[in-house]
């Protein structure tokens, strides 16, 4: 299992393996990583192959860019996994434009190079950035806003590199260009106020991938597992038995 999800809020009985991407947290980085979708999708492999995970098909999650990769992962490599939850991932055609999209439409016709709203290098950006990816107002004392962004700076070249493959054209909709090739039990969770990644991505997916099951969370924006982690692991845990209790069953007819 792929998961930023706390542990705190799942069975201690789980196998969980949480990957952190190049770069982040304390990974490492270099010039010369693809930091394009069907590159990172190739390093996850590389990964589960190297641990040996995919002996036994496992559930794959991912949210946000890893949301992207995730969804991409199960079409290219189906036999490594046997189901799949889908946290607001990017990567889709939206029909409903989210207000960052609005506000990325306007920075590409300038060549991105005005400040990108999810790369703050100051308390004040940093503030507006929180805001734009949820719908619960956390309230941060303007010392911590100002330790979280010292933190950042360092790597926002990084970060912008980063997103700069992945808004490009050839990364841009991979999802989208792959999701019928999804065949396994596919769960689909979004915040209902999403201003990053808007909801109307849900019905794109459930439209494509038979038999997909959508939770749309009220009161929640783009930071799902921020906002409501209780929530998010029991809807993956109650997912998960679900298919496990109907495969059990099909065993015993």
């Amino acid at each position: 299992m792929y998961s930023p999800i706390s542990s705190t809020f799942l069975p201690k009985n789980f196998h969980l393996v949480c990957v952190d991407m190049p770069g982040h947290e304390g990974t490492t980085r270099s010039a010369l990583d693809d930091f394009s979708v069907n590159g990172q999708v190739r390093r996850i492999h590389q990964f589960v192959e190297s641990i040996n995970l995919n002996k036994k098909p496992f559930h794959l999650v991912g949210t946000s860019m890893g949301g992207h990769i995730a969804g991409v992962y199960a079409a290219q490599y189906p036999s490594d996994i046997c189901s799949l939850s889908l946290i607001c991932p990017a990567g889709l055609m939206f029909p409903n434009d989210s207000k960052l999209f609005k506000q990325l439409k306007v920075m590409e016709k300038t060549g991105y190079d005005q400040r990108i709203p999810l790369i703050p290098s100051s308390a004040g950006e940093m503030e507006e950035m929180l805001k734009l990816c949820s719908y619960v107002r956390f309230k941060i004392p303007q010392q911590v806003l100002q330790g979280l962004v010292d933190v950042r700076i360092p790597h926002n070249e990084f970060y912008r590199k980063l997103f700069l493959a992945l808004v490009d054209e050839k990364s841009r909709h991979n999802l989208h260009e792959s999701m019928t090739k999804i065949v396994v039990p596919t769960q689909i969770i979004w915040g209902k106020h999403d201003q990053v990644l808007d909801v109307s991505g849900a019905d794109v997916l459930a439209d494509s991938i038979p038999g997909s099951q959508v939770e749309i969370l009220e009161n929640c924006g783009h930071s799902v597992v921020m906002e409501r982690p209780r929530k998010t692991a029991k809807l993956i845990v109650d997912f998960i038995s679900n298919l496990q209790n109907t495969e059990n069953n099909k065993k015993h007819e």
